[in-house]
């Protein structure tokens, strides 16, 4: 079937059909509950099968996949029409964070669709990606349409704790299901951000940070709290934990936060060489207001403090406490993370990877990456779309074990006030329905074109 010339004010070559079902599905599978509260503590298997009846019914035949009962994994790859071209993964996590439904305005599983918006656990991370994907396929084969190069679709387990039973299940259990793919999409990409002064920015994700979550163990003498004790194992992680929460790392750009720096301050007008020696990039922050907050947590490495467990009794003095931080480092920065944590853990702290996953970094210039930055240009041409390297991580680490690159795309049109990042992990998780609108739109431009 030939497509329709398109502008952004219609609606490309999606139907009404897709539109509607983008909805249904968003809102269906939020009431699937899969929360992830870690440690195994998880079901996806009925939103695994969810997904795969509806890839079933657009002609395809997805499996589903288990590393611990009840973890599904769902798996389904549509023929392209160049059987020499790389394959594209597109993939999406099917568990979600816990939510107390008393802090909540709706119920959490609910899915709820009122005043245009769809309420829910998972409405924003990621069950909106979720539906678009489902959406676009189902579209296709409505109108027989097939893609240049293989797409491989994925709906994964566990990517809210380790994805031991998800991706990383996918990529060192079933290599083959991803053969021939070289590059990926999925999360924390191409939505709106309103900069306060009436830009509209679409940062499209091209790298993430590693992930370091660290464990301290300190170790001393147990006592009587009422004597001395120059060994105190609570005194000496609390120390420990002081340096790393005062320590201030020092400034490392890479490739990617590079680019979003470049771009970012042509746009607004900002002179700025950061490749000269004396570049001071919180100068530029400071310049770029608001905006500064898509690059800030990427240009240097980081170490939060988040948990402490010391004792038992108030009078007793224990033999050893620990802690936990979180810690991400930048594509290249390993090895200086792991040896400032050395110093600042001093020689009575030793501290070890709780978990550990690689940092990513993927081409700007690549022909992926235009071809992103054209769909949502066409449907936004009011936007302005910049590059940017996620704080955080997602399944696209576990993915990068079979070569494959990663993206951040996962389009959405958001009202000016609407706090996408806030949302992820959020109370009242929420998404308009014209963002799905949007977002299966632009996601099924990008694919054709892909």
């Amino acid at each position: 079937m030939a497509e329709q010339p398109t502008s952004a004010a219609s609606l490309g070559t999606v139907d009404q059909q897709a539109l509607d079902e983008v909805v249904t599905f968003t809102s269906e599978l939020i009431r699937i509950d899969t929360t992830n509260r870690g440690g195994g503590d998880c079901q996806e298997r009925p939103a695994a099968e969810y997904a795969a009846e509806k890839l079933s019914e657009a002609g395809l035949k997805p499996t589903i996949l288990e590393r611990t009962p009840g973890r599904g994994n769902v798996v389904a790859r549509i023929e392209g029409t160049d059987p020499t071209a790389d394959a594209l993964l597109v993939h999406g996590h099917l568990d979600v964070v816990p939510a107390e439904a008393a802090d909540w305005s709706v119920d959490p599983f609910s899915g709820e669709v009122r005043d245009g918006v769809v309420w829910g656990r998972g409405a924003v991370d990621m069950k909106n990606m979720d539906a678009m994907i489902l959406a676009t396929v189902r579209q296709w084969a409505r109108v027989g349409f097939r893609p240049r190069r293989d797409i491989v679709i994925a709906f994964t387990a566990d990517e809210e704790a380790s994805a031991e039973d998800g991706s990383g299940f996918l990529a060192d259990q079933h290599p083959g299901l991803f053969e021939g793919c070289t590059e990926g999409i999925s999360e924390s990409g191409a939505f709106t951000f309103h900069d306060g002064g009436g830009r509209q920015l679409y940062p499209i994700a091209a790298g993430e940070r590693g992930t370091g979550w660290l464990k301290l163990t300190a170790r001393g003498k147990a006592g009587h709290g009422s004597k001395v004790n120059k060994a105190n194992a609570v005194g000496r992680l609390a120390a420990a934990v002081a340096r790393i929460d005062e320590h201030e790392w020092p400034v490392r750009l890479t490739p990617t936060v590079r680019a979003a720096l470049t771009e970012m301050a042509a746009l607004y007008g900002i002179p700025a060489d950061v490749d000269a020696p004396d570049f001071d990039v919180d100068a530029l922050l400071a310049a770029l207001g608001p905006a500064a907050a898509l690059v800030e947590p990427t240009v240097r490495n980081s170490a939060n403090p988040t948990m402490l467990s010391a004792g038992y009794k108030i009078n007793v003095i224990p033999g050893d406490a620990t802690a936990h931080v979180d810690g991400r480092y930048l594509p290249g920065g390993e090895d200086e993370f792991k040896a400032t944590l050395d110093k600042l853990t001093g020689p009575d702290v030793d501290w070890e990877y709780h978990h550990r996953e690689v940092a990513l970094q993927a081409p700007v210039d690549s022909p992926t990456y235009a071809r992103m930055r054209a769909a949502v240009e066409e449907f936004a041409p009011e936007g302005h779309v910049v590059p940017y390297c996620m704080s955080g991580g997602t399944d696209a680490k576990q993915f990068s074990r079979l070569g494959i690159t990663g993206y951040g795309f996962a389009p959405l049109k958001l009202p000016e006030g609407f706090d996408y990042q806030a949302l992820f992990h959020g109370v009242d998780e929420r998404v308009p329905v014209e963002a799905l609108h949007f977002g299966v739109r632009v996601l099924d431009r990008f694919l054709r074109t892909a």
